[in-house]
């Protein structure tokens, strides 16, 4: 599955660091039985799998190598790890950023000069419109959307609701807190960068000034820290009424545009259901031309077989003002998927989220910054 979602790149930046390498392996992503290389009309070959550095992205990483080893065992592969921009400045806030593809452009580079084959991806890191030459090779299964509460040790608190008047929740994302501003106007909110482990540490510290923090859930399942969750933040959820990031659970494999032979290999980890999901949802961001500095939330539901229910809300910075919309359709190819995110965020905008966007974009970068919430 290559997806159309490119542009020529305007990036001048230089590639930042040297890769490392690692061959750890982790649990395998659930893919149909194995075939022979004769069978897939493949022949051996060396597949190198680029990723960023933090603890997490080489998790999924090498959740995608098992899986790969387990359907294609007769090719070696190897992970490259590396720092990009964003890895690399921890202090300065996501929506403060100029830069577009911070999470993406110094693995980008490897894998168009060929040092890389293919490169994994949070989804919801990834801009809507990708370099030239670059394509979304496949989306795997995705695990759980859904943001997550996640309180100091030893709180009495489990919930939002729960907290009292100023406790300062931390996130790094404008569309966690527009929303949560939205129905806890109460609560105070503070910036909190680095990886997970590091952000649970700034909230367990004893001098710490967090109460609690808002994280994704897949992020915190795949580190095997489930355990910290003490409320999910979805449209059903009592005193939840959050919605996801576009992506945000999804890993995506990204390549290079034409290399019939690894998209190939590739088959064997597509989802369809989450890849249609995902396209519908980045369909919608790229109408509405929002990132991590916008507000956009949504959830996507399979209501069942070919009928996808997407919700969305664009909200103010502020949680003052919002639009809400939702629409079921067929959904059966990539095309279907498209036509349904745009047809989405022009009800969106008819509402009135365009005004709302309008006065965002008036005080932000003029190259937003994609999302690593």
């Amino acid at each position: 599955m290559a997806t159309n979602e490119q542009k020529e790149s305007t990036s001048s930046q230089d590639v930042l660091d040297p890769t490392t390498n690692i061959s750890e392996k982790s649990p395998s992503i659930d893919i149909p039985q194995k075939r022979k290389a004769s069978e897939a009309g493949l022949t051996p070959q060396k597949i190198n799998i680029g990723t960023r550095r933090s603890a997490l992205a080489v998790i999924q990483a090498e959740t995608v190598l098992a899986a790969l080893k387990k359907a294609h065992p007769e090719n070696e592969y190897e992970i490259h790890a590396m720092a990009t921009m964003g890895d690399k400045n921890q202090t300065t806030a996501l929506h403060e950023f100029g830069a577009k593809s911070l999470w993406t452009h110094e693995l980008e580079a490897q894998l168009l000069d060929g040092r890389l084959d293919i490169v994994v991806h949070c989804l919801k890191d990834m801009p809507t419109v990708l370099p030239n030459k670059c394509v979304i090779g496949c989306i795997t299964e995705r695990e759980d959307p859904r943001d997550a509460v996640v309180m100091k040790a030893g709180s009495e608190y489990k919930t939002l609701s729960d907290l009292p008047d100023g406790a300062v929740v931390g996130t790094s994302s404008v569309r966690r807190s527009a929303q949560v501003k939205r129905q806890y106007p109460h609560l105070k909110f503070k910036d909190v960068r680095g990886n997970v482990g590091t952000r649970l540490s700034k909230l367990d510290a004893e001098d710490g000034e967090y109460s609690c923090l808002i994280l994704a859930a897949a992020g915190l399942l795949r580190l095997d820290w489930g355990g910290r969750i003490t409320q999910y933040l979805d449209s059903n959820t009592p005193g939840g009424g959050m919605l996801y990031a576009v992506g945000q659970g999804a890993l995506a494999i990204e390549v290079r545009e034409g290399d019939e032979k690894v998209m190939g290999i590739l088959k064997a980890l597509e989802n369809e259901k989450s890849s249609l999901a995902g396209l519908a949802e980045r369909s919608l961001m790229r109408t509405l031309e929002g990132g991590c500095s916008v507000p956009i939330g949504v959830e996507t539901t399979w209501i069942e077989k070919g009928k996808l229910l997407m919700k969305s809300i664009v909200v103010s910075l502020d949680g003052t003002q919002s639009v809400e919309a939702e629409r079921l359709d067929e959904i059966l190819t990539a095309e279907d998927a498209e036509e349904f995110g745009k047809t989405l965020a022009h009800n969106l905008v008819e509402k009135g989220a365009g005004k709302i966007l309008e006065e965002i974009n008036k005080n932000r970068p003029a190259k937003e910054a994609t999302s690593n919430e």
